[in-house]
């Protein structure tokens, strides 16, 4: 899953070869900033609104000052637009520029930097393996549940499970209580009830578990929040993650164990959430201005 030709960085397309970043920008160096990855169908990126909205929450707690979003939304369709690319994946990041002895004088004219890049979306299996990995969230960290740059640990037990021939790993708090997978949000089903950790267990608020406790209203199917334990996942009806690029995915296998698969729960819910992307993406065409050369 290489990148695309082109990646956006301060309202320029640039080629990917050549990025021009700087060895002096402190975000750069230090992890300091806010990512979001995108869906994009149709040449538009799913959900903007709450991809930002959790930008803006992100950025606020790391004093990260924010470009206008109307601008950055429009640079990204600039990008997919030259990239040719209207079905794939993308990353914004927002990179902090000042703040450190490391600063260099060009970066510090602007005190942040834009910089999106988009790839071809990851086949994903039919269904995967997860693993385990303790004491991997503090729940009550002051950045729980914010997705800043600095993502190595995440990337790291991410790259181990591949190694064991593995999909994902679930991570657990400091209560050994279910947070989350290292780029996913886990479901677990329970007859016609559907459970996802809370924020306050250590989760980042991912925007496809958002559409889900928020938008999907299903006959006689609840979701919502409950804290859970390993437990809770072995005994459940059957186990799911989410992800942008993911959607619902089905768990098959936890810890070397085999995951019930007694629920058709996961499907009436993918169905009403792909039908909500639909509807999403066709709502922001018709909003979109009209290809140069028409009328």
């Amino acid at each position: 899953m290489g990148l695309h030709s082109f990646i956006l960085h301060d309202g320029q397309i640039r080629r990917t070869a050549s990025p021009e970043l700087s060895a002096g920008q402190v975000g750069v160096l230090s992890g300091w900033g806010v990512f979001t990855t995108l869906r994009i169908s149709s040449g538009f990126p799913f959900a903007w609104e709450r991809h930002w909205a959790r930008l803006v929450r992100d950025a606020k707690l790391i004093n990260l000052a924010m470009p206008e979003p109307d601008v950055v939304y429009e640079d990204l369709l600039r990008l997919v637009e030259a990239n040719g690319h209207p079905e794939c994946t993308l990353r914004l990041a927002i990179v902090r520029n000042t703040g450190s002895m490391w600063q260099s004088p060009e970066a510090a004219r602007k005190p942040v930097s834009v910089i999106a890049l988009t790839a071809d979306s990851k086949a994903w299996s039919p269904a995967v393996r997860l693993g385990l990995q303790p004491h991997a969230r503090f729940a009550g960290n002051e950045f729980a549940g914010a997705k800043l740059l600095s993502w190595a640990q995440n990337l790291t037990w991410a790259e181990r499970a591949a190694a064991k021939g593995l999909d994902e790993v679930v991570l657990l708090n400091q209560h050994e209580r279910v947070a989350e997978c290292t780029s996913a949000n886990i479901f677990a089903v329970v007859g016609d009830e559907v459970f996802t950790p809370p924020i306050s267990d250590g989760c980042l608020p991912g925007i496809t578990r958002e559409v889900l406790l928020q938008e999907i209203r299903l006959a006689g199917i609840t979701v919502s929040e409950r804290s859970l334990k390993v437990e809770d996942l072995f005994g459940a009806d059957e186990v799911f993650i989410t992800s942008t690029t993911r959607d619902l995915l089905p768990v098959r296998e936890f810890d070397d164990r085999l995951l019930g698969t007694r629920s058709a729960v996961r499907e009436r819910l993918n169905a009403a959430f792909q039908a909500f992307l639909a509807a999403d993406i066709a709502h922001r065409r018709t909003l979109a201005p009209a290809p140069s050369g028409t009328h």
